[in-house]
């Protein structure tokens, strides 16, 4: 085996751009649907839920130079409840999508932490660029400084590293490194008393996802068993949520959003906010691979388990 590899996961979405598109009739099908009293929530979903984020940009434009009006804004009166959140977060650039998530992950008492973790975790240097300009432009106050304010201790610095978007983006996997990262993590961890969380973070949160996935193969010949499992034992509360996190996507990103929808959709009541970004922002990207991790962790669709788990607008 060389020392250097290459390894690259090739995803497909579920939501491709509509033949015949035609903005101008779907901003004058979308007005209609508003008009008068009552609103028609069939011709919305048909129109937002089957076109592009792209399409749906060009809808939003074409019916304010047609009617002078807000597309969203109109679509905020005349919506309600999590019908509302999906339709409108689907109008949203990515970047600024992902801002306004952030946002309400930290606005108010308490913070959730799994929105903050998957959205820095998942997301390009690039991306993350992106966000940080759109937080910036609509909140005027530095995402990093909002985070600090939110978060404390190892966490914190675990988001303030990936916040800088320096991980190394190639496919390449050096496998001498992997045995040295490997040897550094068992070194900073299991070997002896105490962690050393800042080495986790330097190498979690800098090195290529699948430089990872060798580095935890190769960290499993070492300790004999899983950096999971060494995870939790070592560490514990969000940190360990996030270095978890950072495994999973390593491992297979599909797999990582098939375990947070059952999660969102398990047990008693829905986590609708995750369940919402999820299947937002992932549409266009990996949709189609995390349906089929999904079936294969839920024995269960994941167009089943959603219309059992939800209901009205908002299911369909």
């Amino acid at each position: 085996m060389g020392e250097q590899q290459q390894f690259v996961f090739e995803f497909k979405p579920t939501l491709v751009d509509y033949k015949g598109f035609d903005a101008e009739r779907d901003a004058v099908a979308l007005r209609e649907a508003m008009r008068g009293l009552g609103t028609d929530e069939k011709v919305i979903i048909e129109i937002v839920c089957y076109r592009t984020l792209r399409q749906r940009i060009a809808i939003e434009e074409t019916y304010k130079q047609k009617y002078g009006r807000d597309l969203k804004e109109d679509l905020k009166k005349e919506l309600g409840g999590h019908f509302e959140d999906v339709v409108l977060a689907m109008f949203y650039p990515d970047d600024v999508r992902d801002a306004r998530f952030l946002y309400k992950a930290m606005r108010g008492p308490g913070t959730d932490e799994d929105c903050l973790i998957e959205i820095l975790t998942t997301r390009s240097n690039y991306q993350i660029r992106k966000i940080k300009e759109a937080y910036k432009e609509k909140y005027h106050k530095d995402l990093e400084a909002a985070i600090k304010d939110d978060t404390s201790g190892d966490f914190k610095r675990f988001l303030v590293i990936l916040l800088q978007g320096n991980r190394d983006e190639s496919y390449t996997i050096d496998c001498k490194l992997a045995k040295c990262d490997a040897e550094a993590l068992f070194k900073a961890g299991e070997k002896f008393w105490g962690t050393d969380e800042a080495k986790f973070n330097e190498i979690f949160c800098n090195r290529s996802f699948p430089q990872l996935r060798a580095t935890f193969y190769e960290y499993e010949k070492i300790a004999g068993h899983s950096i999971k499992k060494a995870i939790s034992k070592e560490f514990s509360g969000d940190l360990e949520d996030g270095l978890k996190a950072i495994v999973e996507i390593a491992d297979y990103l599909p797999y990582y959003f098939a375990r947070k929808l059952i999660k969102a959709m398990h047990g008693a009541g829905t986590d609708d906010d995750t369940l919402v970004r999820i299947v937002v922002t992932r549409c266009e990207y990996d949709m189609f691979e995390i349906k089929d991790e999904f079936k294969k962790l839920a024995k269960k669709s994941l167009y089943s388990w959603i219309k059992d788990d939800t209901s009205g607008d908002y299911r369909r």
